[in-house]
């Protein structure tokens, strides 16, 4: 109402990102709570305005006449920039009404629906979540603090507020169909059997996901898995993809346009319309595309260029060019099929690896650094980084470096020292040549092996979830390529296995040394022992032989069973 734009801070930034992003936005007004007063404060010298404090709503309480109007930024959000600092993007009013409209009109809530902020603000994808459902007079259910990497937090929030729509990002949703798919199918339909509408955004969706939710959560609860596509630059999402409950996908389109955007594949470098199939850069056009960067005007000419299909339409002019490969399909959907450029998205991060590069060059005696990102064999997207140093250097020592300067998302999951980089006739460092990080990691940890029978499982987890051959006790997690996703699937491997594990000592405890005291043993079928003799029955035999049925062993059951690595014979007798 008066006019202003938010600029969404996460407090665990870096001091200096902090500082960058309240310099670079010329922020007038801090709001912040008490216990982040103080650090609030050291970055910045305008006004703060602690939340929590009482004092401060004892002024006037009058009701402000709106001061925004429809080209009036919303919001400024920074995104990961190439020159090795964040730049903000501007989006307007009329923009975000536009896409909260467009969503309510084809998936409307109605009073009785409950929205899960499950998203940190500092992403484009909580703008929806924030809002949408007070423009209707739904209601919002708000996750506990972290509890968005924790499948378990997230069905019991589900379960006790209703929660009918949601959002995850693929790599999340894998995580938290994996737990869906070990709990007991009919506590299963009671916890989702709210939810009407999930949509997944952030990264490729694969079509392994999309059949896994079907299987487990739309046969539960009837809930509608819908893909959605943008960068922050035209306002969260310009495309959607409905995915059908019965139909099997071979690739999962990105879909087509949603209201009052126009959507272009064009041959790279040029304005040349691409045919049906053919790949080209997608470029977006339409009420969605953002005013440009905020104090980058260069970049915003640059990315934010002239839309030369438009045919004239007042305000609507400017296309922005995503740098993202795509084609049409013939069905009218369009295909995604990755970046023409270094830029990544890692669990929903949109990530300039140049970025990441700077960084890494700053660290003393790193001489030469390459970030890429590898998908691993789970499809999953990791971000490995390979240096010359003038001497050796571990991860500990680098994550540690990386840390005080970028968001912990931005820091490579990998670590690999290389003597040089491999080259190309040309003279340029050759990708394509770079080792896979798997036997190449700079832990900086001598091998330790297995003491105990906890300590063994825990090693044969890690080993499984991390793709390597040899995991040594005093091995740091995070050093091996841990991150929260993998966390969340070291837990339930643990769980498999027998031993219960809450995350946050894996955060805290991150060598298999430290971690296994503080694991519980728990009582799985697959521990008992064979079972002969005559046995006392169970209510439901009791009852079954007492129908005296002429023949019983009609009612036998069969059952099969499917497991990659093969049963051990003993255990399923």
């Amino acid at each position: 109402k008066a006019g202003g734009a938010y600029v969404p801070i996460d407090p665990e930034y870096p001091a200096d990102r902090i500082r960058f992003m309240l310099e670079d936005s010329g922020a007038k007004l801090v709001l912040t709570q008490a216990h982040l007063a103080e650090q609030a404060s050291l970055s910045f010298d305008g006004q703060v305005l602690v939340l929590d404090r009482e004092d401060i709503y004892h002024e006037d309480s009058s009701n402000l006449e709106p001061l925004a109007g429809p080209h009036h930024v919303a919001y400024v959000i920074y995104t990961s920039g190439s020159t090795g600092k964040p730049k903000g993007v501007m989006v307007e009013h009329h923009s975000v009404l536009n896409r909260i409209l467009w969503m309510h009109n084809r998936y409307g809530l109605s009073a009785e629906d409950t929205i899960l902020q499950k998203t940190a603000f500092t992403f484009d994808v909580s703008v929806w979540e924030l809002f949408w459902w007070s423009m209707v007079g739904s209601k919002v259910s708000l996750l506990s603090v972290g509890g968005e990497k924790n499948p378990e937090d997230i069905v019991d929030t589900i379960a006790r507020d209703g929660v009918t729509t949601m959002h995850f990002v693929p790599a999340m949703l894998r995580a938290f169909l994996e737990y869906v798919e070990q709990q007991p199918r009919e506590v299963m339909q009671a916890k989702l059997g709210t939810l009407r509408h999930v949509f997944a955004s952030g990264e490729a969706l694969p079509p392994q996901h999309v059949a896994r939710f079907q299987r487990l959560v739309s046969s539960l609860a009837g809930a509608k898995l819908v893909n959605l596509y943008g960068p922050t630059e035209a306002t969260v999402d310009v495309s959607y993809f409905d995915c059908e409950p019965d139909e099997e996908y071979a690739v999962i389109p990105i879909g087509k346009p949603i209201q009052n955007i126009r959507l272009y594949i064009v041959k790279e470098g040029t304005e040349q319309l691409q045919p049906i199939g053919v790949a080209g850069e997608l470029c977006i056009g339409g009420v969605g595309v953002a005013r440009g960067y905020l104090n980058r005007p260069e970049l915003t000419a640059e990315k934010f260029v002239k839309d030369p299909f438009a045919g004239g339409e007042a305000g609507y002019e400017r296309m922005y060019r995503t740098g993202d490969l795509a084609r049409w399909m013939p069905d009218g959907n369009i295909e995604y099929l990755g970046r023409i450029d270094h830029q990544v998205k890692i669990r929903g991060y949109r990530i300039e690896l140049g970025e990441v590069e700077t960084q890494l060059l700053q660290v003393e005696s790193v001489r030469e650094a390459v970030v890429m990102a590898r998908t691993d064999e789970t499809g999953q997207k990791q971000m490995v980084a390979y240096y010359v140093a003038e001497q050796e250097l571990g991860a500990s020592e680098l994550r540690s470096e990386l840390g005080r300067e970028l968001p912990s998302y931005m820091v490579p999951s990998y670590f690999v020292q290389l003597e040089q980089m491999p080259l190309s006739p040309n003279g340029k460092i050759d990708r394509k040549a770079l080792p896979a990080p798997e036997g190449s990691l700079q832990t900086g940890a001598d091998y330790a092996e297995p003491r105990t029978a906890q300590e063994r499982a825990l090693v044969a987890v890690w080993q499984s979830v991390l793709g390597l051959q040899t995991v040594g006790i005093l091995d740091n997690f995070f050093d091996l390529g841990g991150d929260s996703i993998k966390a969340i699937q070291i837990a339930s491997r643990a769980f498999q296995a027998g031993y219960k594990l809450d995350m946050k000592d894996l955060f805290q405890y991150p060598t298999v040394a430290a971690l296994a005291p503080h694991m519980h043993e728990v009582r799985r079928m697959a521990d008992q022992e064979e079972v002969s003799g005559e046995t006392t029955l169970l209510p439901i035999q009791h009852w079954f032989f007492a129908q005296e049925r002429e023949r019983p062993q009609h009612f036998n059951q069969a059952v099969m069973l499917y497991r990659a690595e093969g049963f051990d014979e003993t255990a399923i007798r």
